[in-house]
């Protein structure tokens, strides 16, 4: 397939077996010639935090060879660091790198941020490209390359002008990111090329499974082999090709909808409540701020195109710069003082809840800072108060079972939130399994009312190091749900969940919506008895609780590869109450050739089953007009 023609219609048709295998922070400008590393300053300057190890930021002046030598390292050690403990951000102050004769060739590996301290993203320009390849699996070959597990990466907060001297001809057709969930990009200005989310030049089946978009003006985009993906209040001078499910939501250029399901897209002009995540950047004196942006309602296209992002600014002195080796106790007696939370890259151990009271508190992680469930604990809890915002943090569970990973409001009590200013997550991931073993009965659970999720991924891992067989990690790496919305008027704009357990995601609020929902069902019930809702056969991957009587979901998938026994059936992919207010459109089932769906909602629509391998199984509306 290697040159195949983005547009090709027949990427679409195909069975995704996917994910089978498994200088430190510049304080001061710095002078740097190739070859010779950045000096550090010796105590940070007032607005400058320490930002440990794990953080690199790079300077205009600085020699555009040396900065490639840095990247490139960096690559070339988190390639293949799928399921590793290292985590970085790579910085750019103010400025313009690479030139049109010598470019700045970026490649992102796992858990890599790459992010531009301006205060908007026109301020750092990068003439050259940032670029995810597709990872080649089999060892010494090129038999097995795909980007269906190109997860855990972040690009943010800057222009590319897209320059390709010195690539072959296929590399320069296009700046290329091919990767998968937990992928964000947010606040990009790309020109002088196409955007391409999948990588057609690596030979290999090409498949791809992301993504997300969001405040970013944009060329014209190819969206090849990419099965879903969710862009959101932007600017897009072209889009083409579709896969299952591509949804637009507040986005100028957007293509139509009216032909679903050819082309697949469901397409809404505006979004109803969005927030855009917090960001990092240094002021005209080089003091570092975070920009954390207000909540709005109907909103359509860049935030920044009429100058900064709406919202307030907040001094990095307002912050307690945690580094992996700081407790939750530590953390806690911060936030007690008022403090907000920046959580600089590596992975934390949290042995009891890092515990969010205030209203209004920030917590942002750098570099894809992660937080690991020890003894059980459930690592963060976020009080019913309205403005928390929680962002660029990642949740792992531990050996032992968590109860929970993430609460978002006390289960019993007064809910003290507000429609204007909703509690956010953005780019918050969970991983129940994969690195490690890891059990949780809930991964995330919000019992606030007004609460905005904003690109999550969370995921019971169907491949890892920790040595489990399928049939063995169905019995060790336990996750019964992954997302329980138990609130009143949330909103979730990009909601990735999947392999859990019992149903998926459960929401038992009133006046939710969701736009993009992507799920798998697990690969791993060893048989039909272990996949039983009582009497029912198997657990739907979306479930509306019955007593809710207003919901709407805009562009949903869910997807069956019982690899472990693929006898397996599961009556439906959505289950829903049957009351006028409850309305999913662009729903679809697909069969990844292995098990059957036999029902897309409440026993309407035909079967995704093994006849059906990569054709899905589409309703435009539930209940139908």
């Amino acid at each position: 397939m290697k040159n195949q023609p983005p547009g090709d219609g027949s990427l679409i048709r195909r069975a995704r077996v996917r994910r089978a295998f498994t200088f430190g922070l510049v304080l001061a400008t710095a002078v740097m010639t190739a070859g010779t590393p950045a000096t550090t300053a010796a105590s940070p300057a007032p607005g400058i935090p320490d930002l440990g190890p794990n953080v690199t930021v790079f300077d205009p002046g600085m020699p555009v060879g040396a900065i490639q030598a840095t990247l490139d390292a960096a690559h070339a050690a988190r390639v293949d660091d799928e399921m590793g403990t290292a985590r970085h951000a790579y910085l750019f102050k103010p400025g313009t790198y690479g030139t049109a004769e010598q470019p700045l060739q970026i490649k992102v590996g796992y858990y890599t941020e790459i992010a531009g301290l301006g205060a908007s993203p026109t301020d750092v320009v990068i003439n050259g490209k940032v670029e995810v390849y597709n990872r080649c699996l089999a060892a010494g070959g090129t038999a097995n390359c795909l980007a269906l597990v190109n997860f855990w990466r972040t690009l943010s907060n800057l222009s590319i002008n897209v320059t390709a001297t010195g690539q072959d001809g296929c590399r320069s057709s296009a700046n290329f990111w091919a990767v998968s969930q937990a992928v964000s990009l947010r606040r990009l200005d790309i020109s002088g090329g196409n955007l391409s989310l999948m990588d057609y030049c690596t030979a290999g089946p090409q498949y791809a499974s992301g993504g997300f978009i969001a405040d970013s003006r944009l060329p014209s985009v190819t969206n090849g082999s990419q099965q879903q993906w969710l862009t959101r209040d932007s600017e897009v001078a072209g889009w083409s090709n579709g896969v299952w499910n591509q949804v637009f939501s507040g986005v100028v250029g957007a293509p139509d909808d009216a032909g679903f399901p050819s082309p697949p897209y469901t397409t809404l002009d505006a979004t109803p409540v969005s927030r855009e995540k917090p960001y990092l950047y240094a002021d005209a004196q080089g003091r570092y701020k975070i920009r954390v942006p207000a909540a709005r309602k109907d909103t359509r296209g860049i935030s920044w195109a009429n100058g900064m992002t709406p919202g307030r600014t907040l001094p990095i002195t307002d912050f307690f710069v945690a580094k992996p080796s700081d407790s939750a106790q530590v953390i806690n007696k911060q936030l007690a003082r008022g403090k907000h939370l920046l959580l600089t890259p590596g992975v934390y151990d949290i042995a009891r809840s890092i515990e969010i009271k205030r209203p209004d508190t920030v917590v942002l992680g750098l570099g894809h800072a992660t937080l690991t469930a020890v003894h059980g604990s459930t690592p963060l809890t976020v009080a019913d108060v309205p403005g928390v915002v929680v962002a660029g943090v990642t949740i792992d569970a531990g050996p032992e079972k968590s109860p929970v990973l993430l609460r978002v409001g006390g289960k019993h009590g007064p809910r003290r939130s507000s429609a204007d200013n909703p509690t956010t997550l953005s780019d918050v991931y969970f991983r129940v399994g994969g690195p490690h073993a890891g059990s949780t009965d809930i991964a995330l659970e919000v019992n606030s009312d007004n609460v905005l999720i904003d690109h999550t991924w969370v995921w019971r891992a169907d491949h890892g190091v920790e040595g489990f067989t399928n049939t063995e990690r169905w019995n060790t790496n336990i996750g019964r749900n992954g997302v329980v919305v138990n609130g009143d008027h949330v909103t979730a704009t990009g909601l990735f969940v999947e392999h859990f357990q019992q149903y998926n995601t459960v929401w038992n609020g009133d006046h939710g919506t969701t736009i993009l929902y992507q799920n798998e069902l697990p690969y791993d019930p060893p048989t039909q008895a272990d996949w039983m809702n009582g009497d029912v056969e198997g657990w739907a991957g979306y479930k509306v609780g019955d007593h809710v009587k207003s919901h709407s979901l805009h562009g949903g998938g869910v997807y069956v590869f019982n690899q472990n026994n693929p006898q397996i059936h599961t009556e439906n992919g959505f289950e829903v109450p049957q009351t006028p207010g409850v309305k999913l459109h662009h729903i679809m089932t697909v069969n990844l050739n292995a098990g059957t769906i036999d029902h897309v909602v409440n026993g309407v629509g035909d079967a995704a089953d093994m006849t059906k391998g990569g054709v899905p199984v589409y309703i435009a509306h539930y209940p139908a007009p």
